[in-house]
């Protein structure tokens, strides 16, 4: 019988899953706690920061969360007063997320940190390197079709 354990050392897609945990546990433990907020609520208004707008489905599509679990944190950033929503004038079933005042504010604080620990994270490999991970990152993306955050 093969062997059918996932070879954890060396598999790609453990190893990309692993970095993810490893760099949310700190917002989790800093900044989540100082803010109040979740790292979904989080994701969520990095989305409605770089694409102002967007709908309930979108957000989920750009994180690549299920539709529930955006649909809480986007009810919990409207509660606290964190976001704005709109009436589509165009499909009025459809809501228009954008960020409030207030989170505007709090996305530029707390984004000024993400920008240093996403320096830090990526200091120890090259620019290089850097632009073929992001390619590869855009392949993989792409093959599971969804949204671009930068294209």
């Amino acid at each position: 019988m093969a062997d059918e354990r996932l070879p954890v050392d060396s598999s790609l897609f453990f190893k990309l899953v692993r970095v993810v945990n490893l760099t949310a546990r700190p917002f989790h433990e800093g900044v989540g706690k100082q803010h109040d907020l979740s790292l979904i609520e989080w994701r969520a208004m990095v989305v409605l920061a770089s694409h102002p707008g967007v709908s309930a489905t979108e957000v989920a599509d750009f994180t690549g969360l299920d539709k529930m679990s955006v649909s809480r944190a986007l009810a919990r950033l409207n509660k606290r007063g964190r976001l704005r929503r709109e009436s589509d004038p165009a499909d009025q079933r459809r809501s228009i997320l954008k960020l409030s005042s207030q989170g505007r504010r709090l996305f530029t604080r707390i984004g000024a940190q993400a920008k240093l620990r996403e320096a830090e994270l990526f200091a120890g490999i090259s620019p290089a390197e850097a632009a073929q991970l992001d390619a590869a990152l855009d392949k993989l993306l792409a093959g599971l079709g969804t949204p671009q955050s930068h294209a």
